[in-house]
């Protein structure tokens, strides 16, 4: 029994909104290229859980086979609390003419809503649209131009348009890539607040430090899965050489380079 005005330990804890995901013997392979060789992985619900692994590991390419933009064999399960929830994605980098008359308001509002951006934000969005700016320090220059922004400027609006709808899963695709140190502060709260609210996020990234850091778990993925433990487990001298060193066996002998 709890003692008289004691706080229930569950009343601690976080109210976990993101689901479980469960690759169970996931491969890929475009024509002859094997780009995933039997995928078994678990990323618990709401853990923030880091993939890790060299250039052409097939790390992007998992990512897309969660999103449904990859075909592949083998079976891919999400397990959500209770009913299905937002799946929110921020990729690598954002592709556009800088030379567009597109600004910071304008992009969150074609990314955000169904009528078109020159008519404005909608009341619906508004709200939303001004927490996120603010949650990425970015609502002082929703009036500027996307294409006179800086590459960490531009990153950190790409992290704003994946916050709307409120996501339960997020998948992040090299996220600090163009950060400069002010944005990586910027990440870091925004890890802790998604930690806090339960929400599942799956990150791919480079940076091992700040894996180190901020990640529940990590695996390592080279076209197969290496390891998956804890960062101090995962992350040691000897597992990384044996990552990053490792050269799984390809059904395509051609030189052409394999996808991230």
């Amino acid at each position: 029994m709890n003692s008289a005005g004691a706080t229930p330990l569950s009343a601690l804890q976080p109210q976990i909104s993101g689901p479980a995901i469960e690759f169970a013997g996931v491969s890929l392979s475009l024509g002859r290229t094997e780009i995933l060789r039997h995928i078994d992985l678990q990323v618990a619900a709401g853990d923030i859980h880091a993939l890790v692994g060299p250039n052409g590991g097939g790390k992007s390419s998992l990512i897309k086979t969660l999103l449904g933009q990859m075909p592949h064999q083998g079976e891919l399960r999400l397990h959500w609390p209770e009913a299905p929830g937002v799946i929110g994605y921020v990729p690598q980098a954002l592709e556009f003419d800088r030379g567009l008359p597109l600004s910071v308001e304008d992009f969150m509002a074609a990314m955000c809503q169904r009528r078109p951006a020159f008519f404005g934000i909608s009341k619906r969005f508004r709200a939303a649209i001004d927490e996120a700016l603010d949650l990425v320090g970015m609502q002082g220059k929703r009036k500027r131009r996307m294409g006179a922004l800086s590459g960490g400027e531009r990153q950190r609006v790409l992290l704003a348009q994946g916050l709307i709808p409120t996501p339960q899963l997020l998948v992040l695709d090299e996220p600090m890539s163009a950060l400069d140190e002010a944005g990586i502060q910027v990440f870091e709260r925004l890890l802790q607040h998604w930690r806090a609210a339960g929400v599942t996020v799956l990150w791919i990234e480079h940076d091992l430090a700040a894996v180190g850091r901020m990640a529940d778990r990590v695996s390592g993925l080279n076209r197969q899965i290496l390891f998956s433990s804890t960062p101090r487990e995962a992350l040691t001298p000897e597992r990384l050489l044996a990552l990053f060193s490792t050269h799984p066996r390809s059904t395509d002998h051609s030189p052409q380079g394999q996808p991230a």
